[in-house]
């Protein structure tokens, strides 16, 4: 398999959301990297779109970023969702990336 990522993906123990919808639970994201993340939706974003997230880590912080839809997958029934998305950041403070960075550190 050809795998041309530049950052590796780990799963790690943070949580994302759309900002501002805190009526939305959050949701764990999969696959985070310093370069982006999957996370599961209910509501499809089309591929192209823009979206600001909250990124919920591990010491009770939070890191706010833009992300572009990289491409969305429709799930088979009894998935934890409808959806699963992949996104990658578009902008993040370069200080929110190294707080992100400690948390996909391996152990």
């Amino acid at each position: 398999m050809d795998d041309r990522r530049k950052f590796q993906r780990v799963n790690a123990p943070v949580f994302c959301r759309p900002l501002g919808h805190s009526l939305f639970g959050r949701r764990r994201a999969v696959d985070v990297s310093l370069g982006g993340l999957r996370v599961y939706a209910d509501d499809p974003p089309d591929a192209g779109d823009r979206l600001e997230l909250e990124l919920f880590l591990p010491d009770d912080t939070e890191v706010v970023c833009t992300v572009e839809v990289v491409w969305v997958d429709e799930l088979p029934e009894g998935s934890p969702a409808r959806y699963d998305v992949g996104v990658k950041f578009v902008t993040i403070d370069a200080a929110d990336r190294q707080r992100l960075s400690t948390v996909l550190k391996p152990e």
